[in-house]
């Protein structure tokens, strides 16, 4: 059985009850809210490890929702929508959210995303090398889960920290999309190349890495990224 408190927000009751049902077969303890200011006081009340959070509702939309959690909280967010935007999509992952799916979903699509978001939250193991590293101003303490750039620490996102720590595993070697797709998402994931975009932006924009020069983490034409050694 799995375990994990999560927060289901969406303003179809029969959604909420689906939902709810398959969540709960899996061993989760779930908490469900029918529209967007509902959702972000039980979010404060109980303070889930996961987030389902529908993007059209009454009262406060999930774009606001996500927005304001991503204001005082790294929770992890899959945000739910019944289209198709690419617009949207990207939209949500700028804002902070994590992952992104379309209605209508199956079981096995719902249950292996959540999985998938939790254990990259949950994440805490070390690169391969070394429990600690350092670079110009970058300080990474990978057993604290605590990153600091010229001794000021930098809150990331569980999906922020993930592919930092992956790219200081991989240090000097480049990472293609389908790569970092891999190693940070899953294999599930190998089509969605903007995932990556939009996270090497946000982790650049966290650490201070200017473009065109950054110090951390350059981007190869045609082929990925690359943590400078």
């Amino acid at each position: 059985m799995s375990e994990g408190r999560i927060l289901v927000t969406d303003d179809e009751p029969s959604i909420l009850k689906w939902v709810g049902v398959i969540l709960r077969d899996e061993g989760y303890d779930v908490t469900e809210a029918l529209d967007g200011k509902d959702g972000l006081q039980r979010a404060e009340d109980r303070l889930p490890d996961l987030i389902l959070l529908d993007i059209v509702m009454p009262r406060i939309d999930g774009f606001e929702v996500c927005a304001s959690l991503r204001s005082w909280s790294q929770v992890p967010i899959i945000m739910l929508s019944a289209r198709w935007d690419e617009q949207d999509k990207v939209r949500c992952l700028r804002l902070g959210a994590d992952d992104y799916i379309v209605k209508p979903f199956g079981i096995d699509e719902l249950v292996a995303r959540v999985e998938a978001v939790l254990r990259r939250s949950r994440a805490a193991g070390l690169p391969a090398d070394q429990p600690t590293f350092s670079r110009d101003d970058l300080q990474v303490d990978f057993s604290a889960r605590r990153v600091t750039v010229a001794g000021h620490e930098v809150h990331l996102t569980p999906t922020e920290y993930d592919l930092l720590k992956q790219f200081v595993r991989y240090r000097g070697r480049v990472l293609s999309h389908r790569n970092l797709l891999n190693l940070v998402w899953g294999p599930q994931y190998q089509d969605e190349k903007q995932y990556v975009r939009v996270y090497v932006n946000r982790l650049r924009r966290a650490l201070g890495d200017e473009l065109p020069r950054p110090k951390y983490i350059e981007t190869v034409p045609g082929g990925g990224y690359r943590f400078l050694e």
